[in-house]
């Protein structure tokens, strides 16, 4: 016995409930189609210490889509969930809960430190995963993977050590982005760049022989105390002079060359640049270029060390206001000006990140990029929207190489062990207990691995590399991968290059990219610290998973930043709403249930009934090429339109008029109606999964799932031609019947002549659906007098008399011209003065021009309607 449907949709009733019953079936299980083609995703995986957020929820949202469809055209669809270990972050909220205990990491040492680190995941470490279930997220739960799990550690050791043993992997002094808060290196996604609202020093560098000096700007004096050169240009002529002599350093008197290296920008400050090769990474190129020291005047805390003579101890930020304070006293400064510049900031503790030469691990990333650029070059890997291929060349061709240790102790610990006794590196596979020169003095690398190193093979390590498991060679190449632009670079850019070197293939054939989630009314970037972020988890609270998930598909246009309001979402439960209303009406009044879950056409559908089996046929054929071209909003809002103005909008009011005593019509329409909506809720299903299961469940046999039915192959009908004509014809007459506020219980008398003969039922439908009473005639002379409606070789002709008052009606359309005529001009005048197009802004410009084609519309349809009063 199926419940009777609630008077209106639930989200949060219906949502709590089907996701058990989908997993507990084994529906997000490939398994579920065993001779299913594959087809598979991997999840960009979340941080360990992550909750959702509106991105990860748009995100997953179109991966849901894709895998949701995939698995109902009958694919072995596998959509793998996982986590990131999350170095930086996890170890940074440990170490927060030990502060409130009075302790650090070095109070516990390093296992007990891990040790902790594992309880904590154990008991908060599944928070995004709760939520991910609470979102919909049909991922295999049973496959679910994480960075540092034993497999996946393993296929890091065995990455790292090939890497090692080609020559690919090295140890270095480099320029690195080091927070002094966190103490570890950060890679290029770690790092927040903000404007900061600086200043521009011009310092006086005097030559040693006493003939002048060299002016060089720099926005950080108390790096001077590193320098090791002034570089020119060589083809700046106003230095030609210059090159080769020697200059004292201020403050210090350390001499120091002028040289000449053409990576010193000409525009910049005075075209001389001060070169701290231990500070700055352009520095340290020119300073490798022409042999220059490395003097590190900054430490791991950002204080100045011993090199920085008097200044040495004092806070980075200190030592520059005092170096400032002494080259003024000398009077070596030659004008300070506002200078901004952008900063960079460790994305954690938001601290000002600080270039720092360190001794770190790297990867060569040049003999790795080939493959990836050829592979996008030649279209075997694809990113969708396209125009982001240019991007990841410029990236790829641009690369320095990878630093890929971290200073930290929750990670992939890096697999090199010292020799005490004769200083060997020792990289391998097995732990060592003894160095070739016979020592058992071995000291492990105190460093961890970057974690978007281990990112870089998710989509072959979670598979089960390096060993030959079945599942990496059923699902591997993935199919598809999905994710934002804003890691391209720093995950996208890896796996390729991973992936080709490690498995000779691509990782994805297509990329799909989506754009940020940004504030509507701003267009900032959704973040907590701007104040303008939406808790999707609250959002779910309020108005469904379903409703975010509409919102943000309905505004994610490819490739672009994806607009979300509260008004969005609180819309997209209005179509909830109006969905379960509909269905509803279609279940409980208009007695449609047990729809067979495929098939169920009716064999002779009557004309109506073949029109809207002809358009679902149609929408069916566009959705599917929209989302095989992954158009995820544009696929959607064309189905939407289908739904709300055609099935449940014509075709419903058309069945109503079709009674019970024409038992044949009346079946073929049952029939027609349940599985039109069963094949719509099919197709809404991977964008709002939970009404559409709920909703199946009362029009459908009561016990199949929607989830893993077959996706809808509507039958090809032909329409009746005269369908076009009867919806055109219609709406003038309901359009004539509001204009002239004319009730629906007023019989309204209409002449009809057309080409071909109409057949009745065309005239039963224009009857039922207006009110009017349509008969065949000749065109009526004069044509002054009547309202015309032309449509497809029909023209319909309503006289006035005796349903509209001539005098009165006259005066009334006379004076709303006037006032549409005065609202032109005025308009117009607007957008015709320059000042209002250049200084206003661009949208209200665009608001001016819109309103001023609807009022312009409106006076074309009254002038009609003044011309047919005769």
């Amino acid at each position: 016995m199926k419940a009777v449907m609630n008077p209106t949709y639930q989200p949060e009733e219906v949502e709590a409930r089907w996701y058990s019953v989908w997993e507990e079936s084994g529906a997000f299980r490939p398994e579920v189609n065993p001779d299913g083609e594959p087809f598979s995703i991997v999840i960009p995986p979340p941080n360990v210490t992550g909750v959702l957020h509106t991105g990860h929820a748009l995100d997953h949202a179109m991966q849901d889509i894709l895998i949701r469809r995939k698995r109902m055209q009958g694919y072995a669809a596998l959509w793998l969930p996982g986590m990131d270990h999350a170095g930086i972050a996890t170890q940074n909220v440990v170490e927060g809960e030990l502060r409130k205990e009075g302790l650090t990491r070095h109070d516990l040492g390093r296992e007990a430190f891990v040790e902790r680190v594992w309880e904590w995941k154990a008991t908060s470490g599944d928070t995004i995963s709760k939520q991910m279930r609470k979102l919909g997220d049909s991922t295999d739960w049973s496959r679910e993977r994480f960075t540092f799990d034993e497999g996946l550690s393993a296929a890091v050791r065995r990455v790292f050590v090939t890497l090692y043993d080609e020559g690919l992997m090295y140890r270095a002094n480099r320029i690195i982005n080091w927070c002094p808060r966190c103490h570890t290196a950060l890679s290029e996604i770690e790092v927040e760049h903000e404007e900061d609202p600086g200043e521009l020093t011009y310092v006086k560098y005097p030559f040693k022989d006493g003939s002048g000096h060299i002016t060089v700007a720099t926005t950080r004096p108390e790096t001077m105390l590193g320098d090791t050169a002034v570089a020119v240009h060589p083809d700046d002529e106003r230095y030609s002079d210059a090159i080769g002599k020697t200059i004292l350093l201020p403050i210090l008197g350390r001499e120091i060359p002028v040289i000449a290296d053409e990576g010193v920008e000409h525009e910049f400050g005075t075209g001389a640049v001060k070169v701290t090769p231990a500070h700055d990474p352009l520095d340290f190129e020119i300073g490798l270029r022409h042999g220059l020291e490395q003097i590190i005047v900054i430490d791991t805390e950002a204080n100045i060390t011993q090199a920085g003579g008097p200044y040495a101890g004092m806070d980075r930020f200190e030592a520059r206001e005092a170096v400032r304070s002494k080259l003024r006293e000398l009077e070596l400064i030659d004008k300070v000006e506002e200078h901004s510049h952008s900063v960079g900031h460790c994305s954690r503790c938001h601290t000002v990140v600080e270039p720092l030469l360190s001794l770190q691990w790297f990867v060569k990333v040049q003999p790795l990029v080939g493959p990836a650029i050829d592979a996008v070059r030649n279209g075997d890997t694809t990113f969708y929207p396209r125009r982001w291929e240019n991007n990841f060349f410029h990236w790829m061709e641009n690369l320095h190489d990878w630093c890929v240790s971290r200073q930290l102790w929750w990670g992939h610990r890096i697999p090199a062990w010292y020799c005490e006794a004769c200083g060997a590196t020792i990289v391998s596979m097995d732990d060592p207990t003894e160095c070739a020169c016979g020592s058992t003095e071995l000291r492990q690398d105190e460093d961890v691995l970057d974690t978007w190193f281990s990112s870089a093979l998710w989509p072959f390590s979670t598979l089960g590399w390096p060993k030959e498991t079945d599942d990496l060679a059923k699902y591997y190449p993935t199919s598809v991968l999905v994710t934002g632009y804003d890691i391209i670079f720093f995950w996208v850019a890896r796996m390729m290059k991973m992936g080709f070197h490690f498995t000779n293939s691509a990782p994805f054939p297509d990329i799909l990219i989506h754009g940020m989630v940004r504030d509507v009314e701003t267009g900032l970037k959704m973040s907590k610290s701007k104040g303008n972020a939406l808790d999707p988890l609250e959002l779910i609270d309020e108005y469904g998973a379903d409703s975010l998930r509409l919102a943000l598909i309905q505004a994610a246009a490819p490739g672009h930043d994806i607009p979300l309001s509260v008004d969005a979402i609180d819309a997209a439960r209005r179509f909830g709403n109006k969905l379960w209303n509909a269905v509803r009406f279609v279940v409980e009044f208009m007695d449609v249930t047990d729809v067979p879950v495929d098939g169920g056409y009716p064999e002779s559908p009557g004309p109506e009934d073949a029109w809207i089996l002809s358009r679902l046929s149609v929408v069916s054929s566009e959705v599917d090429r929209l989302l095989d071209d992954y158009r995820l909003s544009d696929a959607y809002a064309a189905l939407y339109s289908f739904a709300w103005s055609e099935l449940f909008d014509w075709y419903l009011e058309m069945v109503k008029s079709i009674g019970d005593t024409d038992s044949d019509r009346h079946s073929a329409m049952r029939q027609t109606l349940g599985a039109a909506t069963r094949d719509v809720l099919k197709l809404f299903h991977p964008v709002i999964p939970f009404i559409t299961e709920e909703l199946w469940s009362h029009l459908g046999d009561g016990s199949s799932l929607i989830i893993t039915s077959r996706w809808p192959e509507p039958r090809s009908v032909e329409a009746p031609q005269e369908m076009e004509s009867l919806r055109s014809v219609v709406s003038g007459i309901r359009q004539f019947r509001s204009q002239h506020h004319i009730p629906r219980k007023v019989e309204i008398p209409v002449i009809l002549t057309s080409a071909e003969e109409l057949p009745p039922w065309w005239y039963n439908q224009v009857a039922s659906l207006t009110g009017a009473t349509p008969r065949p005639g000749g065109r009526p002379e004069p044509v002054a007098g009547h309202t015309r409606i032309s449509a497809d070789g029909v023209e319909a002709f309503i006289p006035l008399a005796g349903l509209v008052d001539v005098e009165a009606e006259r005066p009334r359309i006379e004076k709303a011209i006037a006032e549409h005529e005065a609202v032109i001009m005025k308009s117009k005048g607007k957008l015709d003065n320059p000042n209002f197009r250049d200084r206003a802004p661009r949208e209200v410009v665009a608001q001016e021009e819109r309103r001023l084609a609807v009022v312009e519309s409106e006076i074309q349809e009254l002038q009609i309607q003044l011309a047919e009063l005769g």
